[in-house]
C-alpha cells in the first residue's frame, strides 16, 4: 500500500491559511485563480485551494503540462488564450508553475485587461519551501523590514555591491523605476512576489564590474558548485568565466539571438530569515544577505513608464554574502545588516 505523503500536513494548511486570509485577504465570493504545470508541488496547489474554499472563496485550479522554459517561452507552448480568458474574470491569480507566467504575453495581457486583478508569483514553490517561508515567519514584521531598506535604496543615487569572492559591481538608480518592496501582501491590484525581497531595475547602461553567482542559476543549471564570473561593461555581458555551469548559462543566453538576453533586467536584495539555498528560485532569491540579478525580459511593474522591455525569457543568479554600498555608505557587511536602524529591525526577525 503507497503511503501518502503527509510531510509538514499541518504546516502546510496554516501557510495556505496566511498566503490566502492575511496576506491576500480574499472576500467571500472572490474567484482565486491558480496555476501550476507538471512540475509543481500539487499538494501545495491543492492546500492552497482548500484555504481559498474555507474563506469563502471560489477557487480555480488550471493544471498544465510544463513548457521548456518561463516567461514567454509559455506563450505557445500552453493554453494561453483559454487561461487568460479566465484570467482576464479572476480577482486573483497565484501561479506555482515551474515554468513561470511572470514577463509573458499573457501575463502582461491579463494584468493589463483585468485592473481589479491580484497577482502573486510563487513560481516552482514546494510545500516545504512554502511551510518554512510563510508558516515559520511573522510576515507583518518581515514587511516593515523589506520597507525600510527599500525606502533606504530609494533615497541613494548610486549602489556598489562587492562580495569576498571578487564580486564588484556598481550603477545608477533610475528615479523612474520603482524599487519595489516586496512584502509578499497581494491584497490589492497589481503584481506581487514574495516576502522578503528588494527588486528594481537601475539605469541599465550605468551597469559596469564584475558579477560573481555563487548561489544558483535558475533554470539553466540551480545550485551551483563553483562560482560563475560574468563581467558586465555598460549594461551588456562582455564576458562569462565558471567552468561548464557558465559555458552552459552563457550558451543558453546566447542561443536565443536576442540581445536582451545578455543585458540585466533587475537587481535584488534578498532577506527572508526563513529561506535557504536549495535550486528553488523563489526561496533562493531571499537568502539572508544575498543580492539577485535578473536578464532577459523586464516586467512592466519593474519599469511602468516605458511598459517593460520584451524579451524570450529571464534568468536569475544569486550572490550570497554581499556587502552592499548606497552613495558611498554601508549597509551590509558580508550579507550582515550594519546600518544601525536597519540592524534593530533585522534584530527582531533573529538575524
Amino acid at each position: 500500500m503507497m503511503m501518502m505523503d503527509l510531510n509538514f500536513e499541518f504546516e502546510l494548511g496554516l501557510a495556505a491559511d496566511i498566503l490566502i486570509q492575511e496576506t491576500c485577504k480574499v472576500k467571500k465570493g472572490e474567484t482565486v485563480m491558480i496555476t501550476a504545470d507538471t512540475e509543481s508541488d500539487m499538494r501545495l496547489v491543492i492546500a492552497t485551494a482548500r484555504a481559498v474554499f474555507a474563506a469563502g472563496g471560489k477557487p480555480l485550479v488550471m493544471w498544465t503540462s510544463s513548457p521548456l522554459g518561463p516567461g514567454r517561452m509559455v506563450d505557445d507552448w500552453l493554453p494561453s488564450e483559454s487561461i487568460l480568458a479566465a484570467a482576464l474574470k479572476a480577482d486573483a491569480w497565484v501561479e506555482f508553475n515551474r515554468q513561470y507566467f511572470l514577463y509573458s504575453d499573457t501575463y502582461q495581457r491579463a494584468v493589463d485587461g483585468n485592473p481589479k486583478l491580484r497577482f502573486l508569483g510563487l513560481p516552482g514553490t514546494t510545500a516545504d519551501v512554502f511551510v518554512r517561508l510563510y508558516a515559520r515567519v511573522d510576515q507583518r514584521l518581515l514587511g516593515d523590514f523589506v520597507e525600510a531598506i527599500a525606502e533606504r535604496t530609494r533615497k541613494a543615487k548610486h549602489v556598489r555591491m562587492t562580495t569576498e569572492l571578487g564580486q564588484d559591481i556598481e550603477f545608477d538608480n533610475d528615479p523612474d523605476n520603482p524599487v519595489r518592496a516586496e512584502t509578499g501582501y497581494w491584497d490589492k491590484p497589481g503584481t506581487a512576489m514574495l516576502n522578503g525581497q528588494i527588486a528594481w531595475t537601475p539605469v541599465l547602461d550605468s551597469i559596469n564590474g564584475t558579477l560573481v553567482f555563487d548561489g544558483s542559476l535558475v533554470p539553466q543549471i540551480g545550485v551551483l558548485n563553483e562560482p560563475v564570473k560574468v563581467k558586465v561593461k555598460n549594461g551588456v555581458i562582455e564576458s562569462v568565466d565558471g567552468g561548464n555551469a557558465g559555458k552552459i548559462w552563457h550558451d543558453s543566453l546566447k542561443s536565443f539571438d536576442h540581445p536582451q538576453m545578455l543585458r540585466p533586467a533587475h537587481v535584488c536584495y534578498g532577506f527572508h530569515p526563513g529561506a535557504v539555498l536549495g535550486g528553488q528560485n523563489g526561496e533562493d532569491e531571499r537568502v539572508w544577505g544575498c543580492t539577485e540579478w535578473g536578464f532577459g525580459a523586464i516586467g512592466a511593474f519593474l519599469m511602468p513608464k516605458c511598459g517593460g522591455v520584451s524579451a524570450p525569457s529571464h534568468t536569475d543568479g544569486i550572490t550570497l554574502n554581499t556587502s552592499v554600498y548606497l552613495d558611498g555608505v554601508q549597509i551590509t557587511d558580508n550579507g550582515k545588516v550594519i546600518d544601525p536602524e536597519l540592524a534593530q529591525l533585522a534584530a527582531k526577525l533573529g538575524k
